[in-house]
This record gives C-alpha cells, structure tokens and sequence, in this order.
C-alpha cells in the first residue's frame, strides 16, 4: 500500500507503475530484514489474539542490533521489546516493522511514542494499520518528528498473516474459515452421521493447527448429537484454547456434550429460561440471537463474536451449517482435506444448498493452495462473489 503522503504525489497508479515504484523504493536489503520481521511475527499465530501478529528488526550500520514480536495482548508489543534490545543504537537506525506503529492507548502505551524517543532514522512498514484508531496516524507523527516513513513493502505477506485483523477491523466481522473432511467424491459422512474418520491422522493433526491460529471454533447442534466433538486444540502445542461455539436454534445440546464447560458459547434463536440455566450450570455462555425464521441470527453472531475480539472463525460443522453459512455470503475461505476414498451419493455432502436453476448461479472459488498431509490433500480456497468467473 503507498502511504497516504504518498497517493497524494502518485494518484492511483496502475499496478504495474506500482510495483516499479515499490522496487524502485526498497532495497534487497530492506527485503531480507522485512522478511524477518514477518518471520518473528509469526511467532505470535496462536497467541496474540485479539491483537495483530507484529515482528520488528532494528538495523544500523547495516547490522541487525534488536529484534522483537508481539506474544500476546498486555504484553509488550514487538517494537518497545526490538527498542530495548537495541538500546542507543536505535538512535539513526532504520526500523522495520510488519504494521504501522500503533498511536493508540490500549493495554499498552502507544508504540509511536517509544520510536519517537528512540530516534530511528527511517520507518519500514509492511502496512498501514487497519485499525482506525491508528490508521495512518502513526505515520503522520513519525513524518512530523523527520522520522523518514515508506510502507508497502511485502504488504500482501503481512496482511496474509493478520487476515483475520484486518477482517474485523475494517469489516467488522471476523474471517471465516471452513474445515472440511470429505472422501474423493465429496462425502462428510454416511446417511446415518458416522464421520470418524474420514481423513488420516496427519491431517487431523494439521486440523488442529489451523483450529489453533483461530480465536472461535464454531459448529451446529447435529454436529454435537452425532459426533460429541471436543473442538478444543489437543494435537499441536498451545498456550490458548479458541472458543467453542454452538449453533443451536432450539438449545438441544445435550447437558452431557463434552463441549460444554468454561469457553463455550451456546447460540440460540429463543429464551427457554430453564435450559439456560442448565446449559449455564456447565459452564456454558447463551447468547439468543434470532432471526424472522425462528433460527439463528448468523450474521449478528459473527458480528458478535467480533464484538469480543475474535479475528478469525474456524467452522467445523455439517452440510446443513456449512450450506447456510455459504448461502449467507459469510464464508470467506475453505480449507478442504480430500481423502483417497469413495461414500458414494448416499453419503452425506460437503454444503446443503438450494437447488441452482442454472449454471450462472455457481458459486465460484480461487484455489489458492494444494498441498499433501499424509495420505490426503489439504486444498485451500476462497470463495468468490455469485457467478464470478
């Protein structure tokens, strides 16, 4: 992104104008230590929540003499920890951070105000902060200091690994992502529900990796009844355990679910007093939030889960919630885990969609990945407007 100084002298440039003022602007010196500082940001996927994952390097002379990341919120952020590695010798360095220094009180000073005391030379930032408490005024205070200031630089990488931020910073909803395990022909489990387990360990494992970088894991009752999941993270290390959250119109999780208990949230459609207490009793949360169907409000629950700082949304449901989410235009990425297997087409499918009256109505995706996991395919993909090409 050119900085808003920037735009004014170069008005909406044509990408190809861009890229040669971008190259023209950094140096493969710039690009290596930009590089590290993604690199330590993404230390923080699993923990900085709901806070962005930031990375700083502080370079003198042409030698890295402080680095930081961010860990988790309350604590330090990534440039103060880069700061007092650095010590004096921040003084005239040239500081690359992955986000626009915030200019905000949060739980934590302003970091503009540790870079203006410090007195570096020259601000690399990867992006402009989408957050618009910030947004573009820590850029501002640096230029004003004669702090020189250029952003851009591997942007796309930066917002890759603050998607989820920057969703609900600027949407006001966080990024959801679909998990979905399914056989060759595109089948999540047989008639009567059995589903464990289609795919091999490996990608069950990966599985959870993904359920871990997220700060909601989210399913429906059907999910609850047939499978009594946990969704809690188990296979891979970490220090924070997502949300667990239920779509359940009628509030028939059973009393019993394993995944009741302190961070579950029960989404419901109406106020069946007695069955909020008791699904309280476990430990539960119950949100009641309707719709003129007399189910659940599912655009207002991702709006919600926003409100409490959830970044990202990791769904693991059935066809039918997976079906309506897509239907609802909420779904922004699939991550598919493709088995070496056949259902057959009495199997259970991927998405319960309306019947299309044409071809045109398709729902179309971009591809963006496809990697092995063991012995199934991982495909990432992310969803595209109705009868995009």
């Amino acid at each position: 992104m050119i900085s808003p100084t920037q735009s004014r002298k170069y008005a909406s440039p044509a990408a190809s104008d861009r890229l040669v003022f971008l190259s023209t602007m950094f140096t493969a010196d710039d690009q290596r230590h930009m590089a590290r500082a993604l690199q330590l940001a993404a230390q923080g996927l699993y923990t900085t929540t709901p806070n962005p994952r930031v990375g700083c390097v502080i370079v003198r002379d042409g030698t890295v003499v402080g680095e930081g990341w961010h860990a988790k919120a309350g604590e330090p952020h990534a440039e103060p920890l880069a700061l007092a590695a650095a010590g004096d010798r921040a003084a005239g360095a040239t500081l690359y951070v992955t986000l626009e220094p915030c200019a905000h009180h949060g739980r934590t000073p302003p970091c503009v105000d540790a870079l203006l005391a410090a007195k570096p030379a020259r601000v690399v930032a990867a992006m402009q902060d989408p957050n618009p408490k910030t947004a573009g005024k820590g850029f501002e205070q640096l230029r004003a200091a004669g702090i020189r200031v250029d952003s851009g630089l591997m942007e796309q990488e930066a917002r890759e690994l603050n998607i989820g931020f920057v969703s609900r910073m600027t949407r006001g909803t966080p990024w959801v992502r679909m998990k979905v395990a399914a056989s060759l022909d595109g089948r999540t489990a047989l008639a009567d529900g059995q589903s464990q387990w289609i795919t091999g360990a490996e990608a069950r494992r990966d599985g959870h990796a993904w359920r871990a970088r997220a700060c909601a894991v989210l399913t429906g009752v059907g999910t609850v009844k047939d499978d009594d999941p946990q969704l809690n993270v188990r296979d891979v290390e970490t220090s924070r355990q997502p949300l667990r959250v239920v779509v359940d119109s009628r509030m028939q999780t059973p009393l019993t679910a394993k995944i009741l208990g302190p961070g579950a949230i029960i989404a419901a459609a109406g106020a069946d007093v007695p069955r909020m207490v008791a699904l309280r009793a476990k430990g539960a949360e119950v949100v009641v939030l309707p719709n003129h169907e007399g189910k659940v409000e599912l655009p207002a629950l991702l709006q919600e889960l926003a409100r409490r700082g959830c970044n990202e949304v990791h769904v693991e449901a059935g066809h039918k919630l997976n079906g309506s989410l897509i239907d609802e235009g909420l779904v922004d990425e699939l991550l598919i885990y493709m088995a070496p297997s056949i259902l057959g087409d009495t199997a259970q499918g991927m998405f319960h969609l309306p019947p299309l009256k044409s071809l045109a109505e398709r729902r179309n995706v971009k591809i963006t990945e496809v990697t092995q996991v063991g012995a199934d395919l991982r495909i990432l993909a992310r969803l595209n407007p109705v009868g995009a090409s």
